[in-house]
């Protein structure tokens, strides 16, 4: 069995805030895979289903960000499920928004809730990195990602709410690498959809020619 945890603050004043990403990923894959209703537990709120052939339990801790760790520790314990179990969404402030990264441990590197989940389970956990951005200055941080995300941001954070949610059986699986390639290629296929078709460009490389061309003529005429 799997602890997926989402880190955000409770309420609906925080609930489009760029801290609460993590909250917003474990809700998309509730949807997409049509989870239990949320019920409240472990100072949190829980909701169970399956994700592929994996049992998995959703968790939304409701105790604020920065005492996170009490929650999917009671959640972590109850289940009898190792820190490697547990994989944990959250906001990314070293990381571009729409950009993902995976990986198993490593440091808080100040994120409060992160810190409260080293005190009480350790680091030995797995993190989806959500990227949000950065505010350019270290004192803006704070007031940054307690901020709603803008109407620029939707389009985005939909297309990488989606793209996690479609590869979160490779999460449940505990295969990593499969998982961050889904992710990257759904990603990749969904920016491509933005740009000028090839046909597009090609065409205005030939117009360009054809006008360098004339322009050639013209000043030869008039020399």
């Amino acid at each position: 069995m799997k602890l997926f945890a989402g880190l955000g603050n409770p309420g609906r004043q925080y609930s489009r805030n760029r801290h609460n990403i993590g909250y917003m990923a474990i809700d998309r894959i509730a949807d997409e895979y049509n989870f239990s209703s949320w019920r409240g537990k472990f100072l949190g709120a829980i909701s169970e289903g399956r994700v592929g052939s994996e049992k998995v339990v959703l968790l939304k801790p409701e105790t604020f960000m920065n005492r996170s760790g009490q929650s999917v520790g009671e959640a972590m314990r109850y289940f009898k499920c190792e820190p490697g179990d547990v994989t944990v969404f959250h906001d990314e402030i070293d990381l571009l928004p729409g950009k993902v990264k995976t990986k198993l441990g490593g440091g808080h590197a100040g994120h409060n809730g992160l810190r409260s989940l080293h005190q009480h389970i350790g680091p030995e956990f797995v993190r989806v990195r959500l990227g949000v951005g950065h505010p350019g200055r270290k004192e803006l941080v704070s007031g940054f990602v307690l901020s709603n995300f803008g109407s620029s941001d939707e389009e985005w954070l939909s297309d990488v709410l989606d793209a996690v949610s479609a590869a979160a059986t490779e999460l449940a699986a505990g295969n990593l690498p499969a998982f961050s390639n889904a992710v990257a290629l759904r990603l990749a296929t969904t920016d491509e959809t933005c740009r000028p078709p090839i046909e597009s460009s090609v065409k205005k490389t030939e117009n360009d020619s054809i006008f360098q061309k004339l322009a050639t003529l013209f000043r030869k005429d008039n020399s």
